[in-house]
């Protein structure tokens, strides 16, 4: 049976995104990984930890936190289930836990805290022995695009600086005919996930108006993830998906408060704000179509599929 020309767009496309923590897939690319599955694109997710050391927001479920019964790594697994779910829809999308089953790498908590020094958590790990777990998805899997964050790890927390680092060193050695014993391949494109300074100024104006505070930043000079405009070399409007990413968000509900910021956020400037992601490309050319501001529109543009 032939798919329907809507849902063959992307076939033949695979995108590989790699992340830290449970509910960061959702945040930074729910719309986009809904849009390319709803277009015939194979998606995977590596997950890097399972966010043992995520603050809990959700007071029922206090007694999970590290510093109580330490149970927040499975909820957070059963939350990220559903979240994917809730962006896949029907689809088969692809989920893996670096180096799962035989390495369990543990949440490193925020920089400068304790739990960085812990000998199981991902920031203490060898970058070439996490790296080498990616490899073998990535020769597997055979992504033509990959997404993961920039050298700074959007806002400097440890293990997003580390799955940065990983996924960079995983990206060459993948490449590299002299490693390993599996074939090579090379991915054409990697982006960084990214917000234009332009948005988060919109974004930082709607809450200061309504008497909230943007994340607890005064100026946008507090925000280490806003990047000049002119550095965003990508976007993708997948405004259409929206309520997909919103319901992802919203299964990370230990997580991301239905009455804090992003909400927030939702109800002031319309739900489709978090319908259109940002990217800047690392790896490979940036290609037509282009949008008014000549930034490219699709991923895989200028990519063989």
């Amino acid at each position: 049976m032939s798919l329907a020309p809507s849902a063959s767009k992307s076939a033949g496309a695979r995108l590989l995104l790699v992340h830290a923590h449970p509910d960061d897939e959702s945040i930074n690319n729910g719309a986009t990984m809904a849009k390319y599955i709803a277009e015939g694109a194979q998606v995977a997710l590596v997950t890097c930890t399972r966010g043992e050391e995520g603050e809990v927001l959700v007071p029922e479920f206090a007694n999970l936190a590290s510093d109580k019964d330490d149970q927040l790594g499975p909820h957070r697994e059963i939350e990220l289930r559903n979240a994917l779910a809730a962006l896949s829809g029907s689809n088969q999308m692809q989920h893996h836990f670096l180096g799962a089953p035989d390495v369990h790498y543990r949440d490193s908590g925020m920089m400068g805290m304790p739990q960085n020094e812990r000998p199981d958590v991902f920031w203490s790990t060898s970058l070439d022995t996490a790296a080498s777990h990616l490899v073998e998805i990535i020769r597997k899997f055979k992504p033509q695009v990959l997404i993961t964050y920039d050298e700074i790890g959007g806002y400097g927390h440890p293990d997003h600086i580390q799955a940065h680092r990983v996924s960079m060193r995983a990206a060459d050695l993948a490449a590299d005919q002299n490693y390993g014993t599996s074939a090579p391949w090379s991915i054409s494109k990697i982006y960084w996930n990214t917000i234009p300074r332009s948005v988060i100024q919109k974004g930082m104006d709607a809450m200061k108006d309504s008497g909230s505070a943007f994340f607890g930043a005064e100026s946008i000079e507090d925000i280490p993830f806003a990047k000049p405009d002119e550095l965003v070399t990508s976007v993708v409007d997948a405004t259409e998906f929206v309520s997909q990413k919103m319901e992802a968000m919203r299964a990370h509900a230990t997580q991301i408060a239905v009455d804090g910021p992003f909400f927030a956020l939702s109800n002031m400037l319309g739900m489709q704000v978090f319908g259109v992601e940002y990217y800047t490309l690392a790896k490979g050319v940036v290609s037509e179509p282009f949008d008014a501001d000549g930034r490219e529109i699709n991923l895989f543009s200028g990519v063989s599929i």
